[in-house]
């Protein structure tokens, strides 16, 4: 059996919640309280308050023993994220993204829940699927062959030209003599 608690629009970006999630699942539910209590990490709080609200749904509603209580599912999906200005210099203005999430943790008793099986198809047996494979095998009628084209004739190279030689004035000339002489 199994309880959940869910806490939505948490001022806590997922990426720094999903860092301490990762530290409790899978936990017994009072070790995962206690890290969760000493964790340095600011999204340890509303998670710790998740959790605690977890094993309190699993204690009453379902009447489950609080000391047996695994964590066995958590995870954090991304909220909406509020955008803001941030004003800058010469008039700018930058984005300011201030993000939310929602925190789910589910505990767990280790005794699962039995759920009907879904109808199954009977498989064919191998016989039957591979015969109609064999018989698709089978050659049906050979073809001719294609024929060839000859390759074409190779067209001669093309003759190159002689490089356009530049003319240069003297003007140029003395431009590039005297930037020479000042540097």
């Amino acid at each position: 059996m199994e309880a959940r608690a869910q806490a939505r629009y948490v001022r806590v970006t997922p990426m720094k919640a999903r860092r301490v999630i990762n530290l409790i699942r899978g936990m017994n539910a009072a070790d995962a309280q206690a890290v969760l209590t000493f964790a340095p990490q600011a999204a340890s709080e509303p998670i710790g308050k998740v959790l605690a609200s977890a094993i309190a749904n699993a204690t009453n509603n379902h009447a489950m023993d609080s000391r047996g209580l695994v964590v066995s599912e958590a995870f954090v999906d991304e909220g909406p994220t509020m955008k803001r200005i941030r004003p800058r210099a010469q008039g700018r203005a930058y984005r300011v993204r201030k993000r939310s999430s929602h925190i789910t943790v589910i505990v767990s008793d280790g005794v699962a829940i039995i759920k009907p099986a879904k109808a199954v198809k009977p498989a064919k047996p191998a016989k039957e699927a591979a015969a109609p494979k064999a018989e698709a095998k089978a050659p049906a009628a050979k073809k001719a062959p294609a024929v060839k084209k000859a390759p074409a004739a190779k067209k001669a190279p093309a003759e190159k030209k002689a490089p356009a030689v530049k003319k240069t004035t003297a003007k140029a000339t003395t431009k590039s003599t005297d930037a020479k002489k000042k540097g």
